[in-house]
């Protein structure tokens, strides 16, 4: 199983880095083009704005799997170990519930944007909008296999405010 989330990062890591280099290159053609010729290519902004947003929502995504959102845990850092684990088995439900929700808007979206197409380039906005249905599901994925690994004590499990014995943890919290 693990074997298969790295390599999804990695897939999601290498997508990230085309997006970033496609909304560079428009940008940067569409700037020379303005300039020199005084006018430049309209799907720019459009292509820019639509990587952009799959560029952000993919990004969060591996920041849930990766623990790497920024975090408040100075309060769950002095609280007992047994409470600081029902507290994080409670935020992870209550994530859940609010990626539920995200995912139910989303597939709202979705199903209307199948319809409408976008202005300069036509393509629909169904894909614009499943953005969130790729975060949900995704965030939710990482989320419930960390709350697996909480209840069921597994030393992957991630609880804010518990300080692992490995080096890397250790400098991280430093």
């Amino acid at each position: 199983m693990d074997y298969i989330i790295k390599k999804f990062e990695k897939t999601i890591e290498y997508m990230m880095a085309l997006a970033l280099a496609v909304m560079f290159s428009a940008v940067f053609i569409n700037v020379i083009l303005r300039y020199l010729f005084g006018s430049g290519i309209a799907a720019s902004e459009e292509l820019s704005r639509l990587l952009f947003v799959w560029l952000i929502f993919m990004g969060s995504t591996l920041a849930v799997g990766r623990n790497s959102h920024i975090g408040f845990d100075l309060i769950q850092r002095k609280i007992p170990a047994p409470l600081r684990t029902a507290c994080a088995i409670l935020s992870h439900c209550l994530m859940l519930y609010a990626l539920y929700l995200f995912l139910e808007g989303s597939l709202r979206q979705y199903n209307i944007g199948l319809n409408i197409n976008s202005t300069v380039m036509k393509y629909p906005l169904a894909i614009l909008y499943s953005t969130g249905l790729f975060a949900s599901v995704g965030m939710g994925f990482y989320i419930l296999r960390n709350l697996f690994f909480i209840i069921s004590k597994n030393n992957k499990s991630h609880i804010p405010g518990e300080i692992k014995s490995n080096s890397n943890q250790v400098k991280e919290n430093d």
